[in-house]
């Protein structure tokens, strides 16, 4: 019985099976699932059949470093960048202190994710190492301007790595501020590469994967189930993180994903990648609608971002002092509740702002459907108030929106009425 095995553990009337990995004892043994995650057992206490030998591939780590994958480069294969900003996708556990942080360079997690080896040659860069929450719109436009020179230094598709928790706004961001004619895909990992659990290396095989494939769109890929099985594609600008810490956290709000990626056919796509005749492999992609197409933007960027503009919710029963740092702002954004609507006191406190030039959108706090305040008096006070409505844009998507829309355009209102990067539908459609 050597690691990589595939083996059956009998514990009792407890039956699991999966493929033997590297334990760090000989009392116990540890055995990943097939859902992805791993499981340790007493050597003593269990039944162990071995189904089939060497079923996979197991780094046992005795060579040590010499172990680790060569990246080469390969004349047939596709060159995608690899940009990191930090997150628990490169992150570990600092065991003086107990928290996770942030440690590797994208060169790092090439070495940890020997998976990626043979599906593309690599370059890597690193805008930021931070966690998730420190994210600004300063990085963003770093961000951009790296993936700019990525893509003008010959990158078929860019991958950054970026913390699960502001994703998507910076998946937004890219989207309103570059003008890419490759892909350009985001993608975390919910759980350090140290916990049994981790969803890292699939979530990086198959977002290069989709940084290979046949668009150019600003995408988001993420598990798109509890196990290792398939990874969904989100538009950067119709994504939301729903859960704290699931390995589907990220779904797209109002739709299916644009498309999916199945891990064991971008599995078997790695293995044979260099007998490719294509440079592009859709094989293991699912488009559920027709992705923006490859090669047809011109490559352009617009960096600039107004950050005077605030994300704000309407609650029940809320001080309308509590808006008063709102004054001087260039642009606000609500949460409204259903339609688009506050409580009638706030309407006077909202026109005060029109009024002394601040564009303020409405957005809607539920996760589907679209703001129309057409329909009821309140509503309708509130267009009259000057409020622009911004149809079912994301209440995150809108304020990147609008910071983007007042720096770069000449009527931020007339803007965020219109669809920009596909935020804003014309029809709100389920599972279109």
């Amino acid at each position: 019985m050597q690691p990589g095995d595939r083996v059956r553990v009998d514990r009792g009337d407890v039956t699991n099976e999966g493929v033997l990995l590297p334990s760090t004892t000989h009392d116990h043994l540890v055995v990943k699932l097939d859902g992805g995650y791993n499981v340790g057992f007493d050597r003593a206490a269990a039944d162990v059949e071995v189904l089939e030998s060497g079923a996979r591939d197991v780094d046992t780590g005795e060579n040590g470093d010499d172990a680790v994958s060569e990246i080469t480069f390969d004349e047939e294969l596709p060159t995608i960048s690899l940009i990191s900003t930090g997150g628990t996708i490169a992150s570990t556990v600092d065991y003086r202190t107990g928290a996770v942080t942030a440690q590797f360079d994208a060169e790092d997690v090439l070495r940890a994710v020997p998976d990626l080896a043979g599906r593309a040659n690599y370059r890597g860069r690193v805008v930021a190492n931070i966690l998730s929450e420190n994210m600004d719109p300063t990085i963003w436009r770093d961000l951009a301007a790296a993936v700019e020179a990525e893509i003008e230094a010959g990158a078929d598709g860019v991958v950054v790595m970026h913390g699960t928790d502001t994703m998507q706004y910076s998946a937004a961001a890219l989207a309103f501020t570059l003008d890419s004619p490759v892909p350009v895909v985001f993608t975390g990992s919910q759980r350090s590469a140290d916990r049994p659990s981790s969803d890292n290396v699939m979530n990086a095989v198959c977002a290069v994967e989709a940084a290979k494939a046949d668009h150019a769109e600003t995408l988001v890929c993420m598990h798109a189930t509890t196990s290792d099985d398939v990874c969904a594609l989100h538009r950067g600008t119709r994504v939301r993180k729903n859960h704290t810490s699931r390995r589907d956290a990220f779904e797209t709000v109002g739709a299916k994903p644009l498309g999916v990626v199945d891990y064991a056919a971008a599995s078997e796509a790695g293995a044979s990648e260099a007998d490719a005749d294509d440079d592009v492999s859709e094989g293991a992609i699912t488009w559920n609608r027709e992705p923006a197409p490859r090669g047809e933007a011109a490559l352009a960027t617009a960096l600039d971002l107004e950050r005077d503009v605030e994300l704000v919710k309407f609650t029940p029963g809320m001080d309308p002092a509590a808006w008063d740092y709102l004054d001087g702002k260039s642009g606000v954004v609500i949460e409204g509740t259903g339609l688009g609507h506050v409580h009638t006191d706030l309407i006077p406190r909202i026109e005060a702002l029109v009024d002394a030039g601040t564009t303020v959108v409405m957005t809607s706090q539920c996760l589907e459907g679209r703001v129309c305040d057409r329909v009821y008096d309140t509503g309708r006070d509130l267009l009259d108030a000057g409020v622009v409505e911004a149809g079912d844009t994301l209440p995150g998507t809108a304020k990147v929106k609008l910071m983007w829309a007042l720096a770069n355009t000449t009527d931020a209102a007339k803007a965020m009425r219109r669809d920009l990067a596909g935020e804003l539908t014309a029809e709100s459609q389920p599972w279109r």
